[in-house]
């Protein structure tokens, strides 16, 4: 069975991913590409006993190498090996997304043209004749629409047929002026017989585009004497015709002419009745106005954040019951005391820790999805720009921090959108007082056991809005410190809103979702059974027997206070127990005993596994109850409020787990940064702490 290996390119907010997922079912394969950190999806199905698989590309605007996804994205399809390049565009905005097109028919490759969000563009009164646009590109060009799967059988058969087919060359043409160095330079390779792998019109139109690489490239060849003045008098005529001195400026125009001869030819679009407005202009009077729109933003995250615990919690008890019964069950089965010890307490009553808070981190994921989907995350880019401009933070800066809200690590890797780097870095130290997902268990669990469940939305809402605040003011100061400098204007295209693709967001959340209880069942649950063994090792044979002949001779009720007595000193001997009492002074000025201490040190590995230490903590040692099984009523029982608040404002400040903590190191630029993210965050989160509890302890 042959293989169609497919570039997926367009320019941001065109509906790759909804496509995709249009075409039916795929397999989807996440990586990094190659010595950076950008995501590559490679994406693999089969249809007409054809395997295709496409690398979806990140998302730009022109194939320079500004950025880096711009870089990942320009170097693929100059120097990776692929059968056709796919060309997502955007149908209602031609004018601005057929300047990558043109840019991707200057490399002389197979190429397909999807039309998508045709169905938006009918609403629109937009008509594009794309039999006609065909033939003046010399490529298949296809209306899709991802919403409605519109195309998507066409698209496919276009991508078979043109992979079959042989190349046919594009009617890509320039100006007069152009087009006469282009011959000219073409030429003199073809005079001299240069032997390259690429056409040689393609690689004139490198030369006067002034590409390092191929300059690069060409300069060691002996040929390069000859065609160097050449071209250096080509692009000398180039700026003089057109007065203007950035050649980058000029090829721009270049393609900009050729797009609007092709839009001229194929496109048209109806009269608008000017006195009516477009939906997305009464949406955005409301949403982005000066003064209603940071209110309503706030009111929709409230909201988000009230389902987030109220419909949440409905299914906790349920999970609760069933981890605490699997327990029993997979206990009874097992004889020796260690292992059953191991299983039950360690890995299942880790694991079921975590795993209990799923329901939240899903209707969390479906929110900030839905938001993202319609649009409406892009104008509070725009809306907060001058806000965070009072705080030195860029309007852009929004989106990786909401990002972070998700998760840390996509949030780190989606500051590139910043290119300025002075407001690259201060929003990547600012990052990690976005509480990502991985927090929201503790939230939850310490929510639930010291605050009224009617108040306890509004608590969850107040642990989020504090910790953004918190980092504007952070931000505010480490700008008038450590990052100093201008920050860039904010420019930024807004897409038109629009009803957010069930498929997609479904997709999101399963994919979170699921990544989630990958690490639940992977790491949290070697975490577990680390946490165990530290806190059931070494064995105190001598105190074990002491305690069982005191036991032995006590009153029924006596045994359980002795034998819990046993359990808590046992704990305190254990590996655990040292690590914890030896970090123990550092915390108690904050009200917290040893458990707490070190399930703050194991959350430096990931948030979760917090929630899966006390779960393996307080199930030791504790005394227990037909009222207090569950381990929201044995924190409730063995720590104050007090701590409790102090306890919260460190999970919501330090430093974020290690994969992401890792993630920012490669963002920054060194392990330094690391270290400097981690004592800055240390400092704030324990002065904070000690704010907090004592003003809990007024309280």
């Amino acid at each position: 069975m042959k293989t169609i290996r497919v570039a997926l390119v367009g320019q941001p907010n065109v509906g790759k991913s909804m496509l995709i997922n249009a075409m039916g079912k795929a397999k989807e394969h996440v990586g990094n590409f190659t010595g950076v950190t950008v995501e590559k999806k490679t994406i693999k199905f089969q249809y007409e006993g054809y395997n295709i698989s496409m690398v979806d590309l990140p998302g730009t605007y022109m194939l320079t190498e500004y950025s880096t996804e711009e870089k990942v994205t320009s170097r693929f399809l100059k120097t990776d090996n692929y059968d056709i390049i796919l060309n997502i565009v955007d149908a209602t905005n031609l004018e601005r997304n057929l300047q990558l097109t043109s840019e991707l028919l200057s490399l002389n490759k197979k190429m397909v043209l999807a039309l998508n969000m045709i169905d938006e563009a009918q609403k629109e009164n937009i008509s594009i004749d794309s039999k006609y646009m065909s033939e003046l590109l010399s490529i298949d060009v296809v209306k899709t629409s991802a919403k409605t799967k519109q195309g998507t059988i066409e698209l496919l058969k276009s991508i078979i047929k043109t992979y079959n087919n042989d190349k046919i060359p594009n009617k890509l043409k320039f100006s007069e002026v152009m087009e006469e160095e282009i011959t000219n330079i073409s030429k003199i390779l073809e005079a001299n017989k240069f032997n390259n792998d690429i056409p040689y019109r393609q690689l004139a139109i490198s030369l006067i585009s002034e590409n390092k690489d191929v300059y690069k490239k060409i300069h060691e060849e002996p040929i390069w004497t000859i065609v160097q003045p050449v071209v250096a008098n080509a692009i000398n005529h180039m700026k003089i015709h057109n007065n203007e001195e950035a050649m980058i400026d000029i090829i721009a125009d270049e393609f900009m002419a050729f797009n609007d001869g092709i839009i001229k030819e194929t496109v048209k679009v109806g009269k608008p009745e000017t006195t009516t407005l477009t939906n997305t202009q009464k949406i955005d009077n409301l949403l982005i106005h000066p003064i209603l729109g940071i209110p309503i933003f706030l009111f929709l995250m409230w909201g988000l954040f009230q389902l987030t615990f109220e419909v949440g919690t409905i299914p906790m008890d349920y999970i609760d019951a069933f981890f605490g019964s699997l327990g029993e069950i997979v206990g009874q089965q097992i004889s020796n005391d260690e292992f059953r010890s191991l299983i039950v307490d360690g890995l299942i009553a880790g694991v079921g820790a975590v795993v209990l808070f799923v329901p939240n981190i899903m209707i969390l994921f479906i929110g900030i999805a839905l938001l993202e989907g319609t649009g409406y995350m892009s104008r509070v880019s725009y809306l907060l720009d001058g806000f965070f401009h009072k705080f030195g933070l860029h309007g852009q800066s929004f989106i990786p921090l909401v990002t972070g809200f998700g998760c840390s690590i996509p949030a780190y890797m989606s500051a590139r959108i910043l290119k300025n780097d002075t407001d690259r870095m201060l929003t990547l130290f600012i990052i990690g007082f976005m509480s990502c997902g991985a927090r929201l268990p503790v939230y939850v669990l310490f929510v639930g056991a010291f605050f009224a469940p009617e108040n306890a939305g509004n608590i969850l809402f107040f642990i989020y809005i504090s910790g953004a605040f918190l980092g504007l003011v952070m931000a505010k100061i480490l700008k008038m410190t450590a990052f100093k400098g201008p920050s860039e204007p904010f420019v930024m295209e807004m897409p038109k809103y629009r009803m957010p693709s069930f498929m997609l967001v479904w997709h999101t959340v399963k994919s979170k979702t699921l990544m989630y209880l990958k690490k639940a069942g992977t790491f949290i649950a070697a975490a577990s059974i680390l946490v165990w063994f530290l806190s059931s090792y070494p064995k105190n044979a001598e105190l074990s027997q002491s305690y069982e002949t005191k036991i032995e001779e006590a009153t029924i009720k006596s045994k359980n206070s002795l034998s819990n007595e046993l359990n808590e000193k046992l704990l305190e001997q254990s590996y655990l127990g040292a690590m914890g009492k030896f970090v123990e002074p550092v915390f108690t000025p904050l009200g917290m005993d040893w458990k707490m201490a070190v399930a703050l040190q194991t959350g430096l590995a990931a948030k979760e596994v917090v929630v899966a230490t006390l779960g393996v903590l307080y199930s030791l040692g504790d005394e227990i109850d037909e009222n207090s099984s569950s381990l929201i009523q044995r924190l409730r029982g063995n720590i104050s409020f007090a701590s409790a608040v102090a306890f919260i404002i460190i999970i919501m400040i330090y430093l974020p787990c290690l994969a992401a903590t890792t993630v920012f190191t490669r963002e920054a630029g060194g392990i330094k940064y690391a270290f400097y993210l981690f004592v800055f965050t240390s400092v704030v989160a324990y002065s904070f702490a000690f704010v907090g509890y004592r003003i809990a302890l007024l309280l």
